[in-house]
């Protein structure tokens, strides 16, 4: 039987879509373990206010009275509580493969994404979550505004593509970047494409990028659809 106490605390746009790439891939693993799960959506600004201010980003994840967060706490939690349902990591050397993996997108994707889409965040949020969106990411670019910090965005979409490249490479090989069968590399890759089909103005992903599209197809119905949310923004020009 799956388990109907677990709820997901999800950071939320003013859509109600979620705002959080991290949160897309526990959604995922929730599925890939077959978990039922109740969603609790919550704003920049909320975040203080949940769970007595124990935690200080998103998502978090209760489970009774287990309180977990960080989506790599969240992922191993949910192995360890459910270990008789399908497992995200079947052993120690793909749960290293997989971080590595995670690493590489921080440094070498998310950068870049963010570089793209920072104002399209901020207008996208609830409306009294902007002025903190603005000042604490603001205060990261060292007092570039958003909108300077985006200013030149559409000449860096073909670096953003590029940086992808990996992704492509490993889809011309398997249905899967975990191979046959998805895992939670797939996860932490649609977890970021996810994020910005929610938020962005701007398409990342060239209209012929068919290994991408095929992929994004396939994943999309995963697990009862759950990738497929109304009112996300296409990916691809």
């Amino acid at each position: 039987m799956t388990r109907a106490d677990i709820k997901l605390y999800e950071l939320v746009l003013d859509n109600g879509r979620s705002a959080s790439p991290f949160v897309w891939r526990i959604r995922y693993a929730l599925g890939h373990k077959g978990l039922d799960f109740e969603t609790v959506p919550v704003g920049f600004t909320g975040i203080p206010k949940i769970l007595g201010g124990r935690f200080k980003t998103l998502p978090v994840l209760t489970d009774g009275e287990t309180a977990v967060g960080d989506s790599w706490e969240i992922a191993a939690y949910l192995d360890a509580a459910f270990p008789h349902r399908p497992a995200l990591f079947h052993s120690p050397g793909e749960y290293a493969a997989v971080r590595l993996h995670d690493e590489w997108q921080a440094w070498h994707v998310m950068r870049k994404l963010f570089a793209l889409y920072a104002l399209d965040i901020h207008d996208a949020a609830r409306p009294e979550d902007r002025a903190y969106f603005r000042q604490s990411r603001e205060r990261m670019l060292k007092g570039k505004t958003l909108e300077e910090f985006t200013a030149n965005r559409v000449s860096q979409v073909p670096e953003a593509r590029a940086a992808l490249m990996p992704l492509r490479n490993q889809l011309r090989r398997s249905a899967f970047l975990g191979g046959a069968a998805p895992n939670y590399a797939d996860y932490i890759a649609l977890g970021a494409l996810q994020w910005v089909a929610s938020v962005g103005t701007l398409p990342l992903l060239a209209a012929d990028d068919e290994l991408l599209r095929s992929w994004l197809e396939r994943c999309a119905d995963l697990y009862g659809g759950i990738g497929r949310e109304s009112g996300m923004r296409t990916l691809f020009e």
